[in-house]
């Protein structure tokens, strides 16, 4: 179950999902997408074992075919009070009534037109008069009638994938927390399929992050992430196996309820044969870049701190590889137009999606990760398998990633990135050991055949109905050592 990425878009958790499915050939895959509109084309050529492509589109146009009748609107306007009060007033038992709730939702898109049910008239008296409830004092620019059919809006498309007929396997694999779940708890409900998650970066941090910008006003905001939120809490409350791509998750998902006992790590992995060691270094100062941009990649905090490297180093260039997300252009151009204000815009160049990821990494003497969220990135791992040092910023699993062999730097501030790849820059002996380290530690740890030999375990035991191995480490304080330990892997 995926959102937004595999097999619609690029971008490293579509990456990873191909990885995964190549790598475990002996399983069948059934893919449900959720995406935005269900016309986005296929942009992966899928392997044998991908048996299906179910598309949730969340955002529709179509006309609802009939207004709830009677019978339906009395079954669904309890149920939707019910919902806002949970969300809207916080308790003990909200999580459990969240999860309750929402079955029973589940259990109303089997029989009735759920997106009809948000539309009808019914929901928004509902919303306006939860809304007074919750703040009876004149609050200063209450809710208007426009944010609650906004509001309605964000929670229909949300709950969009409960009305879609629950697929029929052995095991759901979400690779997501969040919307992509709602699948795999349908399933779960339905035919009693276990439930696999796994996160790379963490989805509520991001939601909280990409709404602080966002085009809506306090009180949909407010809603709509206390849906969020009560949505992941309950993804990991249900989950039979919670499997993040780095340590550092693991914090928020026992915060939001999970149970320690059922998380395990497993580390992205690259094929060292896709990135051989890079022999040679440009024969200008270069520091590269390459990943989607988006804000969440700050890419404006790096052109700010190449400005002041540019300014040690006159003769130094950046790089920056990859395209702007669909609907994000603007971001791009942004990026472009700051690096013309800061007087840099000849030595910085945009070069688009480029074949080749690792040439990517060979066009830099350092390659620079910039994010303000990430969870296990793949950019830091490639790099690091062509023998690139990398400057990236302390976010998600990175720290676990690079660990002695770069350097690591607080998430927007430009003068540590900026410190950092100058004195790399001038000290060519340590930037080329570090290089060397960095290979030789990703060799050692994240390969390909480590992440799915581990997934292969896990698939055959929860799919099979096996409980998994008891005796796992304290992961708060450990590395990939002390994991790989514990899990006795191998490489294939």
């Amino acid at each position: 179950m995926t959102e937004g990425t595999y097999p619609h878009g690029f971008g490293g958790v579509s990456v990873w999902c191909d990885q995964l499915i190549r790598g475990l050939s002996d399983h069948e895959f059934h893919l449900v997408a959720l995406a935005a509109t269900g016309s986005e084309p296929v942009a992966w050529e899928l392997p044998d074992n991908v048996r299906s492509v179910v598309t949730v589109p969340l955002w529709s146009s179509r006309p609802v075919r009939r207004k709830p009748g009677r019978p339906a609107a009395r079954l669904f306007v309890p149920l939707l009070e019910e919902l806002l009060e949970v969300l809207l007033v916080p308790s003990r038992q909200a999580p459990q009534r969240f999860g309750v709730v929402l079955r029973e939702l589940f259990e109303y898109a089997r029989r009735e037109d759920l997106r009809a049910a948000f539309r009808a008239e019914d929901a928004v008296r509902v919303l306006t008069d939860a809304w007074r409830t919750t703040w009876p004092a004149a609050v200063k620019n209450p809710p208007s009638l426009y944010d609650a059919l906004t509001a309605l809006q964000l929670l229909e498309c949300s709950l969009s994938p409960l009305s879609a007929e629950p697929v029929r396997v052995d095991l759901s694999h979400c690779v997501a927390n969040g919307l992509a779940v709602l699948p795999a708890l349908a399933a779960k409900w339905e035919h009693g399929t276990p439930l696999l998650l796994t996160e790379h970066g963490i989805y509520l941090r991001e939601r909280y992050l990409g709404f602080r910008d966002g085009p809506y006003r306090w009180p949909v905001k407010a809603l709509h992430l206390s849906f969020l939120r009560s949505l992941c809490s309950l993804a990991y409350r249900e989950a039979d196996m919670i499997a993040p791509g780095n340590v550092y998750n693991r914090r928020w998902e026992e915060r939001l309820g999970a149970d320690p006992t059922i998380i395990r790590t497993v580390y992205n992995g690259v094929d060292p044969a896709e990135f051989p060691a890079v022999e040679s270094e440009p024969g200008v100062p270069t520091v590269s870049w390459a990943g989607r941009v988006d804000p969440i990649k700050d890419l404006e905090t790096l052109i700010r701190a190449f400005a002041l490297i540019h300014s040690e180093i006159p003769r130094s260039l950046l790089r920056i590889f990859g395209g702007a997300t669909k609907g994000r252009e603007d971001y791009l151009d942004h990026c472009r137009q700051l690096a013309g204000d800061l007087g840099i815009g000849a030595a910085v160049s945009f070069e688009g999606r480029v074949a080749e990821i690792r040439d990517a990494y060979a066009a830099g003497h350092v390659v620079v990760l910039c994010s303000i969220s990430e969870g296990f990135p793949y950019t830091v791992i490639e790099a690091m398998t062509s023998g690139r040092v990398c400057v990236a910023t302390d976010v998600g699993g990175v720290a676990e990633a690079v660990a002695e062999t770069g350097v690591v730097v607080p998430p927007r501030d430009p003068r540590a990135i900026a410190d950092a790849v100058v004195e790399l820059l001038r000290d060519d002996d340590r930037r080329r050991r570090l290089g060397t380290e960095a290979r030789a530690r990703a060799l050692q740890y994240f390969t390909v055949d480590r992440a799915i030999g581990i997934f292969d375990e896990i698939y055959c035991s929860l799919g099979a109905g096996r409980p998994l191995l008891a005796t796992y480490p304290d992961e708060r304080d450990s590395g990939p050592e002390t994991l790989e330990m514990a899990l006795g892997v191998r490489a294939r």
